[in-house]
């Protein structure tokens, strides 16, 4: 008689559920709402400036923090697997001496087996402390194939008046020491933003 009485409950309780979840009304609208985009137009801005990636001397903005353990020998400056932190500064010039606009911050990675096709994957955010765009950023992630002469990277991303950008950069290097692996590179940048 219990059994039967605990049975009749344990029905009961699960048919209250059932009729509970079938009553509950069922919130759709979250996943269907569709939002209109800006309204505002997106802008279009083109930069120039020098980075300068220096390697050597009392105060490297470039340093290597890691290298593979390679079986084979490779006497390269950055040898495949190769990671560099930087913090290079954004010239106005290529001289040393020209006006500081801003400074790029992140990392790169020596991604070629083959020294003769150097090439880098960077990770970088490039901010501006000066001008109009000061307090302003944007962030490259791509492959750029350093030794050809044009060449071009991907910018995915960025704060402040470049939040939501998109767009690319041609790059040409200036200057450029094998030996010590500084470099001075001329960056002009076209960013789609809003």
């Amino acid at each position: 008689m219990l059994l039967r009485k605990m049975e009749e409950h344990v029905i009961f309780a699960a048919w209250a559920m059932i009729f509970c979840i079938a009553i509950a009304p069922v919130y759709a609208d979250y996943y269907s709402k569709t939002v209109t985009p800006r309204s505002k137009p997106e802008k279009v801005t083109h930069l120039h400036f020098f980075l300068h990636d220096i390697l050597g001397g009392e105060n490297p903005g470039a340093v290597v923090v890691a290298r593979a353990n390679l079986t084979k020998k490779d006497d390269s400056m950055l040898p495949f697997g190769t990671v560099v932190a930087i913090d290079d500064p954004l010239r106005v010039g290529p001289e040393p001496t020209s006006k500081i606009i801003g400074n790029a911050q992140g990392l790169y990675l020596s991604s070629s087996q083959d020294a003769s096709k150097f090439t880098i994957v960077l990770y970088a955010d490039l901010a501006f402390t000066s001008g109009k765009f000061n307090g302003s950023s944007f962030s490259v992630f791509s492959r750029n194939p350093v030794t050809e002469a044009d060449r071009e990277v991907a910018l995915v991303g960025g704060r402040g008046k470049f939040r939501l950008a998109r767009g690319f950069a041609k790059i040409k290097t200036h200057y450029f020491n094998a030996t010590t692996g500084d470099a001075i590179l001329d960056y002009k940048v076209t960013l789609y933003h809003y």
